[in-house]
């Protein structure tokens, strides 16, 4: 008897409950079929080159919606806009907003409610803090614009000159080019070969032919051989790197495409023969013999954080050590790899580093020098150790770093912010200087000189495309 009281009881219970849940036909009319979202919506400074600081001004853009889509903003609980935005024919829509003068820097996240149909996505705004210049007449600053579309340089002991790659997707060209290091007047420059008849890829019917595309094999990332007197590149929309010879530019040897998956950064092993080239897009660092240019192999870093994924981007080097140093912006990890065995020794954590994309190397001390750009920080750390030493806020959107041993000076680019820093061993910015707009990659000639390229805002930027000789003044 007792046991039928208490199905009774629970019977009535559930009937009770069943009463208050909404109907299933209700539930079903509020979940239709999902809809992936492959649009793209960013959070930007209103005005461009400069970084969003409190007080500033915002621009919400969203490209690829449905023609008529809603799309509400939030931060948190709070509605950043007093009415939807819609989409237009094109599948577009923007809002323009003021933050608060009290606005905290760091990466703040935003909730984008869509609606026709519906979606929910994230993005980050990230609120920079201003630095302002500092001593600036401490240096002495030279500046020419040697060509469009400048990527990176280099300084060649062997050669006595600068190696400057370009490639300026609105002209669909590119250029290597040597020059002077102490006057920057161009000693010779080339257009990059182009593929042979045997590489090139079929062409596709009606398949568009920019804006990655670039004639003929455009030249990004640059390294040096200095023992054989040559010039590695990658030719990143061609997945492919080449060499060219120092002393006439001449081309000594093309990879077919598809040799290296999104070519980035490329470095020479002197000790043992190796050049290491960075897929920016993947896990991987390949390898070739730097003599015969035969492939050694691909490294396939893995991340230690459970679910991570490294995304390699730099690439540092201390030969005598037999030491690769490749760093990830998605992971924000450091992978230490052996250059002989080409096994990955070590993976050391970047705590604080959001997006960390630079890194550079002090072989006589060991310590690590990596730029992130969504942190805006430069940090050193202990390579054998791990241990963080120093974590210095550095310009908005800090993407590149060198370490100087003759000044004791590591120097960051920082792209969002148009500016170059110099830090010194103790995390103690000594000079905040002017890069120009999309300050771009450092580097140095071992004598005291910096070597820094900037890009381009669009067509009417008279700051676009600089490259600047940075020395202590008189």
């Amino acid at each position: 008897m007792k046991s039928t009281g208490l199905k009774r009881s629970l019977l009535t219970t559930l009937c009770i409950a069943a009463l208050s849940i909404p109907s299933l036909s209700l539930a079903e009319a509020a979940f239709p079929a999902p809809v992936e979202f492959k649009g793209r919506i960013r959070a930007e400074s209103a005005v461009p080159g400069v970084p969003v600081h409190a007080g500033g001004e915002v621009r919400i853009s969203a490209t690829g919606l449905a023609p008529g889509q809603k799309l509400v903003l939030q931060r948190g609980p709070d509605v950043l806009s007093d009415a939807a935005l819609q989409a237009d024919e094109k599948g577009s829509a923007s809002l323009t907003f003021t933050l608060p003068a009290d606005a905290a820097p760091g990466l703040h996240p935003l909730v984008v409610l869509l609606e026709e149909p519906s979606m929910t996505t994230t993005i980050d705004l990230k609120i920079s803090k201003p630095l302002d210049y500092l001593n600036e007449k401490d240096w002495s600053v030279a500046a020419v614009h040697p060509a469009k579309g400048l990527y990176q340089s280099a300084y060649s002991a062997r050669s006595n000159a600068l190696f400057v790659t370009a490639a300026d997707f609105s002209g669909g060209t590119s250029e290597l080019l040597r020059l002077d290091p102490e006057t920057l007047e161009v000693q010779a420059r080339i257009t990059p070969a182009d593929f042979p008849e045997d590489q090139k890829p079929p062409a596709k019917e009606g398949a568009p032919k920019g804006p990655y595309k670039l004639a003929p094999a455009g030249v990004f990332g640059l390294g040096l051989d200095e023992a054989e007197g040559r010039i590695w590149v990658t030719n990143t929309p061609d997945n492919t790197i080449a060499v060219y010879a120092q002393d006439d530019l001449s081309l000594i040897h093309q990879f077919a495409p598809g040799a290296v998956y999104h070519s980035r950064d490329v470095l020479i092993d002197p000790l043992r023969k190796r050049a290491f080239v960075s897929s920016s897009a993947t896990s991987n660092v390949y390898v070739f013999d730097s003599e015969s240019y035969e492939p050694l192999g691909v490294i396939d870093i893995r991340s230690a954080q459970r679910g991570g994924e490294f995304y390699v981007m730099s690439l540092a080097i201390d030969p005598a050590r037999a030491e690769v140093y490749v760093v990830s912006r998605i992971s924000n990890e450091l992978a230490i790899i052996d250059a002989a065995s080409l096994e990955v020794k070590k993976i050391l954590a970047l705590p604080g580093a959001k997006n960390a994309t630079g890194l550079d190397v002090d072989p006589a001390t060991g310590r690590l020098f990596v730029a992130a750009q969504d942190s805006n920080t430069l940090l050193i750390l202990d390579r054998d150790s791990g241990e963080i030493l120093h974590d210095v806020t550095v310009g908005a959107g800090a993407l590149n770093v060198v370490y100087d041993a003759t000044s004791g000076l590591a120097w960051v680019s920082s792209r969002e912010a148009g500016s170059l820093t110099a830090v010194n061993n103790d995390g103690e910015i000594v000079a905040h200087l002017e890069g120009g707009s999309y300050a771009n990659h450092v580097a140095i000639d071992g004598k005291g000189a910096v070597f820094a390229v900037n890009k381009s805002l669009g067509a009417e930027d008279e700051k676009a495309d600089f490259l600047r000789r940075i020395t202590r003044a008189d």
